[in-house]
């Protein structure tokens, strides 16, 4: 797999000049060219991407999925994410893309906070759709940002770092405004869930449900649908998948004469004593303890 690991490579296969600064830049999409190059053919970079996109064309490969690179306006990659790019259907467009590399952030609160915004691993198709008026508030920042990084002295670091804390925090209530705007759409995707997840234990429940699996067979991203359930419900994946195994855990404690350890299994887990610690912390009460309530 190729890497890409410096700004400046990057820089270099955009055929652009050398970055102002080292760690962090603001690309502008028109000034960009990119360099017939076997790397976008399957790459990785070392930094960390925010994309804001206007009429950009193209498809862009993460795992076994295209997806179309013109659709949704802001987009976030982490490092050390496996992208594909197309270059023979591939058009810049206009916008900016901020990349900024970890060592930059290293001695800053950023570097320890940065994990929290679960958006850099949203897939392509998660992108967050932008009101003129959010879009502006974005682009302001970038500028501030690029005008920074053509004046360096010693609180070059601090200002561009808080820059970019601030878009992301605005990043974060733009995300929880579309969460909340796409209501009948985000409706069916909870009913969706809601499905999956009961046919999964009526279907295979000798197989653990895991947050991965069951937004695979959503096509989301798993920090995606975590985020999508957190704000309409309260409670992430993981706290809704606990919470109906523990529901089938009690039908069957009640209902069967299995033991505990052939309930375990049937509801996937490996080891018994797994499902009991589990059912204890969310019950309070052991499985034999629960179902010695009913005799």
């Amino acid at each position: 797999m190729n890497s890409i690991r410096s700004v400046s490579e990057f820089h270099r296969l955009l055929s652009l000049p050398e970055p102002r600064h080292p760690l962090v830049s603001v690309i502008n999409l028109n000034e960009c060219i990119f360099l017939e190059d076997e790397v976008w053919k399957g790459f990785v970079n070392r930094f960390y991407c925010v994309a804001l996109k206007r009429e950009a064309k193209g498809k862009i490969r993460y795992g076994q999925q295209h997806y179309d690179y013109d659709k949704g306006v802001l987009s976030f990659t982490a490092p050390n994410q496996v992208q594909y790019l197309d270059l023979n259907n591939m058009e810049c467009g206009s916008g900016y893309l901020l990349i900024f590399h970890p060592d930059f952030i290293m001695s800053h609160p950023l570097a320890a906070s940065i994990g929290s915004y679960t958006f850099f691993s949203y897939a392509v198709n998660e992108a967050l759709h932008l009101s003129a008026e959010e879009e502006n508030d974005l682009i302001e920042i970038l500028h501030k940002i690029d005008k920074e990084c053509r004046h360096i002295d010693k609180h070059t670091q601090e200002i561009i770092l808080s820059q970019i804390e601030l878009l992301l925090n605005y990043s974060n209530r733009f995300y929880e405004r579309q969460f909340i705007t796409r209501k009948n759409h985000n409706h069916q995707l909870l009913a969706k869930f809601e499905k999956l997840v009961d046919d999964y234990f009526e279907n295979h429940s000798d197989e653990l449900l895991t947050v991965h699996r069951i937004a695979g067979l959503m096509n989301l991203s798993p920090n995606y649908l975590s985020d999508l359930l957190r704000l309409h419900t309260g409670q992430n994946t993981q706290q809704h998948i606990h919470e109906r195994l523990i529901e089938k855990a009690k039908q069957k404690l009640a209902t069967t004469n299995q033991s505990v350890s052939e309930i375990a299994y049937t509801l996937g887990f490996e080891h018994a004593q797994s499902f009991s610690t589990l059912f204890k912390k969310k019950t309070n009460v052991t499985p034999l303890e629960y179902r010695q309530s009913f005799n």
